[in-house]
């Protein structure tokens, strides 16, 4: 008997903690919806929970306040966004300016195709709190870390002061854009977004 019920304790130990795990994706989705349409300062964690269709004693299971649960969204939806554009990248073949427009085609339609998703990563994030802007920044750096793997040839170094500021122009057409209602087709905001990594390219 002892050996029956030592051998079932790894399986219900492995069963609790995937439904722990379930319970906080349930919660990082359904916060990126609510936060992207209401902002995260407009948000409460009851109306998370609500989304998530869980109880509030679910979200402190997983999170000790709001702010780490923003933080677990932007970086779950920011690594996402540079898996697309990677993917991007990759399929677009070994010319720099190729695979530097299908990225940006691919950062650009994914703004427009999930805005929720474009305002949790851009509007209302900045000056929550310095663990929300230390995520921001390792965010922003892990981008330029793209950007050279994607674009650079063997050997070749990028100024990161530059690509900085490449990044930081992105941004900002992306929010010019957003700001707009995203007037302009996918195509004509990459390219001009593309006159800008012209600089990295030359």
């Amino acid at each position: 008997m002892a050996t029956e019920t030592t051998g079932k304790r790894p399986y219900r130990g492995t069963a609790a903690r995937e439904r722990r795990a379930q319970r906080r994706q349930q919660l990082i989705d359904a916060a990126t919806e609510v936060y992207g349409h209401n902002g995260y300062r407009h948000s409460s964690v009851k109306q998370v929970c609500d989304a998530a269709g869980l109880t509030q004693r679910y979200f402190y299971e997983s999170f000790g306040h709001s702010d780490e649960l923003l933080i677990a969204c932007y970086e779950q939806a920011t690594r996402r966004l540079r898996e697309h554009n990677m993917a991007a990248a990759e399929a677009a073949g070994d010319d720099p300016q190729a695979r530097s427009r299908a990225m940006l085609h691919s950062y650009f339609q994914e703004l427009k195709d999930k805005p929720n998703v474009a305002r949790l990563l851009l509007i209302d994030i900045r000056g929550i709190s310095p663990a929300v802007d230390r995520a921001i920044n390792d965010a922003l750096r892990a981008g330029i870390q793209n950007m050279t793997q994607a674009l650079a040839r063997p050997g070749q170094q990028f100024d990161p002061m530059l690509q900085a500021g490449i990044q930081g122009g992105f941004i900002h057409i992306a929010l010019y854009w957003m700001a707009t209602g995203y007037a302009q087709p996918v195509d004509a905001v990459t390219e001009t977004a593309l006159k800008i990594c012209a600089a990295l390219l030359e």
